[in-house]
């Protein structure tokens, strides 16, 4: 195909029409697996957190036994939010609005003035409806459908790709938590993240650790991979050069970046010394939140600092304003690539609104990605419609 060819599938709408996101939320949202934390995020009975999965917001919680458990977050009365956000150790799940009450296996329990009120109601007709859970790689995901397809089967394709990491191993550390409300559509912010044309340009003088001219990447299903190997002057003394500490269980041969995109838009950010997940939550059709949450090798404060100390060594020889400015709050200047990718996708979506916007020529290879996506957007919205 000519790179002088445009080769988005998806129109100008897709990214800011109502009409399209309410078909994605109805359509992909609802119908796939969704990130919702880690497995320690739940540690006692009663402990639970709520996720909004396209259309769905779901509870998950532990029960008496410690059995991960997820319902559909709806009273069976009048259908309120029963829990708001996370929380811990709750005995039992009560709807604000008229008090009824169920255990934490889902079942109802109690209905105020049941006998003046609803006399004859069968208690066991009003369950929470269930919804599906499951722990892969130590994080928990959700599907609004109880009856979905296996979580090991829907990420088998992409497993071969993801790298030697092994999350379970690592510890969060609640410094690598980030969010961010940024003003664009999501597949906006996903299809940057696929981007592997940008990165040697955008992100020159922060992600100047890695060999972009020896990215691999490619799909396997709808699921995105991607691999990049250290650059040869941070690999020659890694040690030193990192950051953080090394995770101690990645060979040698293995180092690298592996950013995978898990469809639809759970990011997975893994290196040398860190692993995260980067999920991109769409609010509306021209704004989003990028929830990130890194883990590492478990280190003191005193071996943290350390590392810093170290790694300035090599950092400091790097310039990291993208251009020359006195501007402290300029994006191209704060020397975070999270910060820099945020400015151009937000650009991007100002751009649509105008007249002249137009898609110009495609990287034949390092945008070839976008395409992809964006056809694997397209048949899962037309596939959906077709059976919905």
């Amino acid at each position: 195909m000519s790179v002088t060819k445009p080769m988005f599938i998806l129109p100008k709408e897709a990214y800011t029409s109502q009409d399209w996101f309410d078909r994605e939320q109805a359509l992909i949202f609802s119908r796939t697996w969704r990130f919702a934390g880690f497995v320690e995020d739940l540690c006692d009975p009663g402990d639970y957190i709520t996720v909004q999965a396209g259309l769905n917001n779901i509870l998950v919680l532990l029960d008496e036994q410690k059995q991960l458990r997820a319902f559909h977050n709806v009273c069976r009365h009048r259908g309120t939010q029963l829990l708001r956000a996370a929380g811990k150790k709750k005995q039992f799940l009560t709807c604000p609005y008229h008090d009824w009450t169920y255990n934490l296996e889902g079942q109802l329990t109690g209905v105020p003035d049941r006998k003046t009120q609803f006399p004859g109601l069968d208690l066991s007709t009003f369950c929470l409806h269930k919804a599906a859970v499951s722990v892969w790689k130590g994080m928990l995901f959700v599907h609004p459908d109880p009856e979905a397809q296996p979580l090991s089967q829907w990420f088998e394709p992409i497993e071969p790709y993801l790298g030697p990491h092994q999350p379970e191993k690592l510890v969060e550390y609640v410094e690598g938590r980030e969010r961010h409300e940024i003003n664009a559509n999501w597949k906006i912010i996903v299809e940057n993240y696929i981007d592997g044309y940008h990165l040697a340009h955008l992100h020159s003088a922060t992600l100047f650790m890695y060999d972009h001219r020896k990215q691999q990447s490619g799909f396997v299903g709808n699921h995105f991979y991607f691999y990049e190997p250290l650059s040869q002057d941070y690999l020659a003394d890694i040690k030193k050069n990192a950051p953080l500490p090394l995770i101690d269980h990645i060979p040698q041969n293995k180092l690298g970046a592996y950013t995978p995109m898990l469809f639809p838009s759970l990011g997975l950010g893994a290196d040398e010394c860190n692993w995260s997940t980067f999920l991109v939550i769409p609010v509306a059709p021209d704004r989003s939140i990028v929830e990130i949450r890194a883990r590492a090798m478990p280190m003191s404060d005193w071996q943290y600092v350390q590392q810093q100390w170290s790694s300035w060594n090599h950092f400091k020889n790097y310039k990291w304003r993208k251009y020359k400015t006195e501007d402290s709050d300029d994006p191209l200047a704060s020397g975070d690539f999270t910060q820099e990718d945020i400015y151009v996708c937000e650009q991007q979506q100002k751009s649509l609104k105008s007249p002249y916007f137009s898609v110009g020529a495609m990287a034949q290879e390092l945008e070839q990605a976008i395409y992809q996506y964006q056809r694997n957007i397209w048949d899962y919205l037309q596939n959906g419609e077709l059976h919905g």
